[in-house]
């Protein structure tokens, strides 16, 4: 039943994405007087086009669902609140846009729409495992399903054309005019592909300059914290009393989920069901269950300590025991072996999680905690609950509490909520590690380090730049040496300095020794083949290179691909064309947003109870 569920899902979800198109067209082309009934109505406006409560819920109930369908956990507070700013945002531009697509005249004819449907199938349909064959898209069975689409179907995939094409004219006269050279592609394609060696000396400051070669005066701090005092900016913090309950699976969780791999395990043994089947019903390894559990064939050591020795020890054809490693339980079946050097293997993974009953505890808990909560400190109702507390600090721009890690929603308890007060015990808050609950002990408010507290700090950054510069006159130094005729490693062996290489590297790559994309690596560059450079400095170091390497770039390879690359570089290009022309319409737009006072009016304006979103 589970898996005749999945399988209709992916047809569910494909015509509900084209469905809510079809009411983005549709509901908001039709709806835009204010008078749906049944709804809190207006609830603000765009150039004076109203934005109606019930498609802002419309556009919301999708980014819910999309996120929902991401994650296993609910959906927090903060997350909600970031959805429903989204779902503003999506109807701001999209009211934005279509007002453009009127002002321009920009229409869409009815062949225009047939000859999309026909040849242009959406992008949720175009890469759906339901139209392809052998995992490419089967331009056959995508006909097959238009000629025999009902006619609710057409109207969603028609409603999807006639929103989605004028859009297109409209981004191809935005975004006109995107011409990059040949020059300009060329020098990309030399970024990514043209690879340079190298052999180095670096002067680090930090090892070679004692802190006595150096002296930071009194007026040196003062100037520096007077030019740069917001790099002394400090966050508002709070002392909290902490409890948590984790999320993770107890022990007693952990022996239920291995008794069921030994379950399974003997069920597979007795002949009653297949390996093949208990991996595609079972196995949380979204990549091999589809697949019967196969893993391929991998190379030992590639795989997990624990799981690579059992592949490699264990007899062929025969279901392992329940094997345990962190990301859950395994049943392992290796089908063929090349001695001791790979294998090929299916797996069924059991990941770690509660019991039904030890979810309905947890809850239970933390339901506990909270109404302990309202009528005592919350260390007394986490005494109660044999639950340990901790006393800590939490900042606001990064409020942690270890064990239940980042606090997004008590930070906003604590530091926003105008009703929060010190001695209060915050309600049960939820993240994807934990439950848990805050009392405020007190508050501190944003503000800036104070000269004699930035002093040791200061001293620090002034300290390091003194001594990159000490470190500069001795690279300056080293390099006379060499430009008189010594070579690079007998100077070197005098400085106490180590000779290294690296490379073949390109201008993009991470060069080890030198970083990634600065002055050190654009040097190398620059240089031509056994040619020394002058002293430079990056990431608070002094280098002296010399290029001893160089592989060009392939022009006749970059001429094979630069149709591909340049259509990328085109589209990224009108991309950024497109957001930028977006936020321009918008900073000259006349937008109200009412959603604060219409969804959450004062106390004394409310006439009834609000429905429930779901």
């Amino acid at each position: 039943m589970m898996r005749q569920m999945r399988d209709n899902t992916v047809w569910i979800m494909l015509l509900t994405a084209l469905a809510f198109v079809a009411l983005m067209v549709f509901e908001w082309g039709m709806d835009i007087t204010g008078q749906t009934a049944g709804s809190f109505g207006e609830i603000g406006r765009v150039n004076g086009t109203p934005v109606m409560y019930d498609n802002y819920m419309a556009v919301y109930r999708n980014l819910y669902d999309q996120l929902q369908d991401q994650q296993e956990e609910p959906i927090t507070n903060a997350q909600n609140s970031d959805l429903e700013d989204r779902a503003w945002d999506e109807i701001v531009n999209s009211l934005l846009i279509q007002q453009e697509l009127e002002r321009r005249g920009i229409v869409v004819t009815d062949q225009e729409v047939i000859d999309a449907a026909r040849f242009s199938p959406p992008p949720e349909l175009l890469s759906s495992p339901v139209f392809q064959t052998d995992g490419q898209f089967d331009p056959q069975k995508y006909q097959q399903f238009v000629a025999s689409a009902d006619n609710v179907t057409l109207l969603q995939l028609e409603a999807y054309y006639r929103d989605i094409i004028p859009r297109g004219k409209l981004l191809r006269q935005v975004a006109s005019g995107v011409y990059l050279s040949e020059s300009e592609l060329w020098a990309a394609y030399l970024d990514a592909n043209e690879m340079a060696s190298v052999r180095y000396v670096s002067f680090d400051p930090l090892t070679r300059v004692s802190d006595d070669q150096i002296e930071v005066t009194e007026a040196e701090v003062s100037d520096h914290y007077d030019a740069n005092r917001e790099d002394y900016a400090v966050p508002a913090t709070a002392r909290v009393v902490s409890a948590y309950l984790t999320k993770a699976a107890t022990p007693a969780d952990t022996a239920a989920v291995v008794a069921r791999a030994a379950e399974l395990r003997e069920a597979i043994l007795s002949g009653e069901q297949s390996f093949e089947d208990v991996a595609a019903r079972e196995s949380a390894d979204p990549t091999t269950a589809p697949n019967g559990g196969d893993l391929g064939v991998f190379p030992k050591g590639r795989m997990v300590a624990a799981f690579d020795s059992t592949v490699f020890a264990t007899r062929l054809e025969q279901v392992t025991d329940p094997l345990l490693t962190q990301f859950g339980v395994h049943l392992i079946e290796v089908s063929e072996r090349w001695g001791q050097d790979s294998a090929q293997a299916r797996h069924i993974l059991l990941p770690f999680e509660r019991t039904d009953e030890s979810e309905i505890n947890l809850l239970a808990m933390a339901d506990s905690l909270e109404e302990l909560g309202e009528s005592m400190s919350l260390t007394a109702a986490a005494s109660a609950l044999g639950i340990e507390v901790d006393t800590l600090e939490i900042t606001q721009t990064f409020p942690i509490v270890p064990g239940a890690g980042q606090i997004a929603e008590g930070g906003e308890w604590a530091f926003e909520d105008e009703e929060t007060a010190v001695g209060d015990v915050s309600p049960v808050f939820e993240n994807s590690t934990a439950f848990y609950g805050l009392e405020l002990l007190s508050v501190d408010p944003a503000g800036y380090l104070t000269l004699e507290e930035a002093e040791a700090a200061i001293r620090q950054t002034l300290g390091v730049e003194k001594k990159i510069a000490v470190a500069v006159d001795e690279a300056t130094e080293f390099l006379e040496q060499v430009r008189q005729g010594r070579s690079l490693d007998d100077v070197a062996r005098e400085y106490a300095v180590e000779v290294r290489e690296a490379g073949p590297l390109s201008r993009v790559d991470f060069w080890p020794g030198l970083g990634r994309q600065n002055a050190a690596v654009g040097t190398v560059f620059a240089l031509d083949v056994g040619e020394m450079s002058e002293v430079v400095t990056a990431n608070q170091n002094a280098f002296i290179l010399e290029r001893t390497g160089d592989q060009p770039a392939d022009s006749t390879l970059w001429a094979e691909q630069l149709d591909v690359q340049r259509a990328q570089a085109v589209n990224g290009i009108e991309q950024q064309r497109l957001a930028q022309w977006i936020t321009a319409l918008r900073e000259t737009a006349r937008i109200v947003d009412r959603r604060e006072e219409v969804l959450n009016p004062p106390e004394d304006q409310q006439q009834a109870p609000r429905m429930p979103v779901f």
